[in-house]
């Protein structure tokens, strides 16, 4: 997939005031694995959520993406964007950190819904009618039960995150993801590497947002650096958040003693 911005002007308001979004012309994402990296206030969740909304992707948070009104600025850039697909999928799904705890209490909702439903059939019907009700409402209960356990919230954050992409993730989608490093623990974070390279595996695209050395070490993924613009690739040894965190293990005295 290609996204290429138009000639359509737009006032000098956010996010089109960005010296991003003003020297933004166009980024090709010509691997299964593309890493947007920058510091903060670069511009490249910015970007990401811009993609999201320009491709429709299917939300996984509190509220749809078309609705959800904290994208309302990344939906205005999109609509200056041209996406042009080598293989157009439907599949895949949109994902911030702090989305993931709504989507969290949406499930833990609809399932006490429906069990709720089931006991509520009770009074309204009987014999062969309320087995049939009863049985629908159970079935779907299950169904959630099945994808994502009995209760995501009983789960740490970092389980949690790793049962959402296990039970979310099909072949063949295209998936991007917010900063999914921050409910995860070093460990967490390598069995995310493994989950990653086993989406790959079944023609999986993602492009992520990450602050992790840790994550954005994936072999062969494509690093485009934000503190630079246009965007441009960088190799991992030569990005600063590497080299940082390095020096640091490498002698913590050395930084803490200035503090």
């Amino acid at each position: 997939m290609n996204a290429k911005k138009t000639n359509v002007k737009k006032p000098d308001s956010f996010p089109f005031n960005l010296p991003l979004v003003k020297a933004f012309e166009e980024i090709n994402f010509q691997k299964p694995v593309t890493f947007f990296v920058g510091e903060n206030g670069s511009g490249k969740s910015t970007m990401l959520e811009a993609i999201a909304t320009g491709i429709n992707s299917i939300s996984v948070g509190g509220e749809d993406i078309q609705r959800d009104k904290t994208l309302d600025p990344a939906r205005q850039l999109s609509t200056q964007f041209r996406f042009i697909w080598q293989k157009k999928t439907a599949r895949g799904f949109f994902l911030r950190a702090e989305d993931f705890f709504n989507f969290a209490k949406r499930i833990k909702t609809m399932s006490e819904e429906l069990e709720e439903e089931a006991l509520e059939y009770e009074q309204k019907f009987s014999g062969t009618g309320l087995k049939l009700a009863k049985a629908s409402a159970l079935k779907q209960k299950a169904g959630l039960t099945q994808k994502y356990g009995d209760n995501l919230d009983a789960n740490s954050h970092g389980e949690s995150f790793l049962k959402l992409f296990q039970a979310r993730f099909v072949p063949g989608g295209l998936y991007l993801l917010d900063e999914p490093e921050a409910p995860l623990s070093p460990l967490r974070q390598l069995a995310f590497l493994s989950l990653l390279k086993e989406m790959v595996n079944q023609d999986s695209q993602f492009i992520i947002v990450t602050h992790s050395p840790i994550i954005m070490a994936f072999p062969e993924a494509s690093i485009l650096s934000f503190d630079s613009y246009p965007p441009k690739e960088v190799a991992y040894d030569e990005l600063e958040h590497v080299s940082l965190t390095k020096a640091f293990l490498n002698n913590p005295q050395s930084f803490l003693r200035h503090l």
